[in-house]
């Protein structure tokens, strides 16, 4: 049974060891070139505003481009037989629509030019066997989780893939996975299979989710190596996945990456500027908590998710705080009843601070516990998963000090309190 007990949050500051701003002797920072092109990639455009698939919403040439794009499609050698994600693209339903709506958007309207990229795609995906290929297994379990997958939601409930090929600056692996023209279709192959679980789980509805979030982790990225799988990859995705990312999330980008974007910024659109996001490294938590709750986020890139909890039906929702530069937060957890059990999680992007754990009894002359000591958690870290059965009532306190440091820090937490069978009994 879980407890329904009070929380404060306890913040004390350490002012007079650690104010920056009252220190005579804190020299004005510089900005360095790299630091000033890494901040002008951090966007500060709009947040993208995802397209109305409302027909009334559509201007009259819109409309009328939608007409005849069904109308050419009719007479087109697919015909009446074109579906796509089991939908009839001429059924006449609002899904239909949706689907010719996204092909429509990527060519500015031009109904020839969708067409083309239209028929092109139902011809790719009737050769790949793209409609069948959830049933396939590909044998890559050890890319599952690590190199791209599909978890959890963004805020919106857009569906969120991950992306992260840090792992092929291993020669080996680069080589059982690339090591030939045989291995590298095998390799696209799988990536369009992590994909389609991520388009069959949109709604193809106006006013649905229509269009899922895109992570990228670009730690460790072999870039040459990888350069033609990802040509390919890119390829395939915009050739036949039109307007089906809402947003496309860099995260760990070096310095490199972010010159080279703050240089190609200019040229590009702002519709398109306003899908990317672009996120240094010691950032990913802050980055990602704007648009995922914790809960969704996988542990190592700040959050609470495990692979094993997404067995157990949807997450435990997680309370949100921050940590500012020079505070430590005391998490109270009270009304814990003897022979409780009480099992947290806790968390704080880019830790490099002091945690600890107590649980306070409520009778007088009894010991603080200290059920973790306090020590140095590393930047490195993953969320803290413990639990504790008391022996009396008491309170649980969760300590993070941030004292040393200035900087503001993301944090989240959840907790679940298990009475005993005979308290409850």
């Amino acid at each position: 049974m879980d407890s329904s007990s009070p929380i404060s949050v306890q913040k004390s500051l350490k002012c007079q060891e650690s104010a920056p701003e009252s220190s005579p002797k804190q020299q004005p920072f510089r900005k360095s070139f790299v630091t000033s092109l890494m901040e002008a990639a951090t966007l500060r455009t709009p947040s993208f505003k995802e397209d109305s698939y409302f027909i009334s919403h559509l201007k009259p040439s819109e409309k009328k481009a939608l007409q005849e794009l069904k109308d050419k499609l009719q007479a087109s050698p697919h015909g009446a037989e074109s579906s796509m994600w089991g939908i009839p693209l001429l059924g006449g339903d609002e899904k239909a629509d949706v689907i010719l709506l996204k092909f429509l958007r990527a060519r500015d309207f031009k109904v020839s030019d969708s067409l083309h990229m239209l028929e092109k795609c139902l011809s790719w995906r009737k050769d790949f066997g793209a409609d069948s290929i959830l049933e396939e297994d590909l044998g890559f379990k050890e890319l599952e989780g690590v190199v791209a997958y599909m978890h959890g939601f963004d805020r919106e409930g857009h569906p969120v893939c991950y992306n992260a090929y840090g792992v092929f600056k291993d020669k080996e692996m680069y080589e059982r996975i690339f090591g030939d023209e045989e291995k590298l279709k095998k390799f696209l192959r799988w990536r369009v299979q992590v994909l389609e679980r991520g388009i069959h789980q949109l709604h193809f509805k106006p006013g649905g989710i229509n269009s899922i979030i895109q992570v990228t982790d670009l730690k460790d990225m072999p870039k040459r190596e990888l350069r033609v799988a990802s040509n390919q990859i890119l390829s395939l995705f915009q050739d036949n996945y039109p307007e089906m990312v809402a947003r496309k999330i860099f995260i760990n980008v070096p310095w490199y990456f972010s010159v080279l974007y703050s240089m190609f910024s200019p040229f590009l659109t702002q519709r398109t500027k306003s899908k990317f996001v672009i996120s240094k490294e010691g950032n990913v938590a802050e980055t990602l908590y704007k648009f995922t709750r914790p809960e969704d986020i996988p542990v190592q890139y700040g959050g609470l998710s495990r692979p094993t909890d997404l067995q157990n039906g949807p997450p435990k929702p997680a309370s949100e705080f921050t940590v500012k530069g020079g505070e430590k937060v005391n998490i109270q957890i009270e009304g814990i009843e003897a022979g409780a059990k009480i099992t947290w999680d806790i968390v704080v992007g880019g830790w490099e601070l002091e945690y600890s754990a107590e649980f306070v009894p409520n009778a007088e002359g009894s010991y603080t516990i200290a059920v973790e000591k306090p020590r140095k958690i590393a930047a490195s870290e993953e969320a803290i998963h413990n639990s504790f059965t008391s022996r009396e009532a008491g309170k649980m306190v969760l300590s993070v000090d941030n004292s040393l440091s200035r900087k503001r820090k993301v944090a989240a937490y959840r907790y679940v309190v298990r009475k005993s069978a005979t308290s409850s009994g």
